[in-house]
């Protein structure tokens, strides 16, 4: 989305990406508050030579010359003891005239996980900023150790608990993990391990030099008991809510802390999805962990469900929540989106912010690991005809919240302007194919769905129909073939 289009500027107000300063009596001090705050959140333009009107709109402020507020620009970026990492090129810094009038556009990236924190005057726990639809605000210091941890390429989950042995977990977890993983993974290699090397193998132990198994974060998180667990994360705590009878507070509550079950993370996923799922019907055949005519809407939840325990910052106060009433389920955890709201719905792209849990929930046919999970979530929710979910992410404390509504309706019957209208978005975006590569048969399917303004998803059905079809094939593997249409 292009922030900032000159034919547009009449139309323009100040929001979460778009920041106007006067600058007429040189470059404003608190513009490197802005900086740091779009870097740090999602990005966003910071435009000199602008004024807003009491309306909110905007109008030139009398800027004529912009070669010494550029010098001074580049000077101040480029000192780290006052801006601690210059992300921009020149591209990024472009001059426009208007009403005889000179336009500054500073065009400001989302600083990547391990950037952040991009922060100010040499303190990163003092000039640390973020923004929101107020404006830029300063991060506490709790924010600012959220961003460090989520840094390196290793997740915290990672992390071996030296102080905790194999004992300090719920057998009787590990036990029925196991049950799952053999019945959806017959004949694997691990299935005969005993217990110590699977859950190696997992990722949720560690063998030191000293011979002895120690559990990682993940294992202890995914396996161990409650009261073990809060003396490595204070603040962890799991909340299932249920109120479905507006006289009664909740119709059904499941905590973490409650000491009449193991308050793990595995345990904690099959007795919420099974309360969540308990009016959905399904059938009865298995196979593996799943039954095999599971609805979309199943996975759907179960998604949702194990994104937000996967993608939860347990170091962070207020835990996880999960919500339903008779309109909605709502799946909400601490911690940012890491990589950014925008992203997250366009799909594409994986960065969970505890790696480790996210292959033990995949080796039990839990979760997707290509990035596409949301995108995949708001397709299904779509297609069975509700309303689009929700996804909202807030800070201070830093929480994500992923809601999904459901309608009183028979969803398997489509009106019919609903259902012409999907039609014609459908023809719409396969000509839009068809056209894009014809023009350039090397084309990937990332770039399809940027220039059609769509998810990854969404192109793969589109080029699977297509083939069906007889109108496209494919020369050659994923990396190096082309496309090749069929007239």
């Amino acid at each position: 989305m292009e922030l900032f289009d000159l034919a547009q500027f009449d139309s323009y107000k100040e929001d979460n990406r778009r920041e106007v300063k006067k600058a007429n009596g040189g470059l404003p001090n608190n513009m490197w508050d802005s900086y740091s705050a779009f870097a740090n959140t999602s990005g966003g333009v910071i435009i000199l030579g602008v004024k807003e009107k009491s309306d909110g709109t905007w109008e030139t402020s009398g800027l004529k010359d912009e070669r010494t507020l550029l010098k001074s620009f580049w000077d101040i970026i480029n000192n780290q003891n006052k801006v601690s990492e210059n992300l921009l090129t020149d591209s990024d810094v472009q001059t426009y005239e208007k009403d005889g009038d000179v336009i500054l556009v500073i065009n400001v990236p989302k600083a990547t996980r391990e950037q952040k924190p991009i922060y100010i005057n040499g303190d990163m726990f003092k000039g640390t900023y973020r923004r929101n639809h107020e404006g830029d605000f300063k991060c506490s210091p709790a924010a600012v150790k959220a961003m460090l941890r989520d840094e390196p390429e290793a997740t915290s989950d990672m992390k071996v608990l030296e102080e905790f042995t194999l004992k300090d977990l719920n057998q009787d977890s590990i036990r029925s993990y196991r049950n799952y993983f053999n019945n959806g993974r017959i004949g694997h290699p691990w299935a005969e391990l005993p217990d110590n090397e699977f859950l190696e193998n997992l990722g949720a132990a560690v063998c030191k030099k000293d011979g002895i198994y120690h559990p990682t974060a993940a294992g202890l998180l995914m396996f161990g008991n409650e009261y073990k667990i809060v003396r490595e994360y204070p603040e962890y705590f799991l909340d299932y809510r249920e109120e479905l009878d507006s006289s009664i507070r909740w119709t059904d509550r499941l905590q973490s802390s409650s000491g009449d079950w193991s308050g793990n993370l595995y345990d904690f996923f099959f007795r919420v999805y099974n309360k969540i799922v308990m009016d959905i019907k399904k059938p009865f055949k298995l196979e593996g962990v799943f039954r095999v005519d599971d609805t979309p809407v199943h996975k759907a939840i179960r998604e949702a469900l194990a994104n937000c325990l996967i993608n939860a910052d347990y170091y962070e106060p207020r835990g996880v929540v999960i919500r339903k009433d008779n309109s909605k389920i709502c799946f909400e955890n601490p911690g940012y989106i890491r990589t950014g709201k925008q992203q997250m719905l366009k799909g594409g792209v994986s960065d969970p912010r505890n790696k480790a849990l996210m292959k033990m929930f995949n080796l039990i046919d839990v979760g997707e690991r290509a990035g596409s999970g949301v995108p995949g979530i708001f397709m299904t929710w779509n297609d069975a005809g509700f309303a689009s979910p929700l996804v909202e992410e807030t800070f201070e404390p830093d929480r994500t919240r992923i809601t999904l509504f459901f309608e009183e309706a028979d969803f398997s019957v489509k009106t019919t302007e609903k259902t012409t209208e999907k039609t014609t978005e459908k023809l719409k975006t396969t000509e839009k194919i068809l056209e894009l590569v014809a023009e350039n048969p090397e084309i990937t399917t990332a770039e399809l769905a940027e220039k059609c303004d769509v998810v990854i998803d969404t192109i793969d059905y589109h080029i699977k129909n297509l083939k069906k079809q007889n109108k496209l094939k494919r020369d050659g593997g994923k990396n190096g073939g082309k496309w090749i249409v069929i007239s």
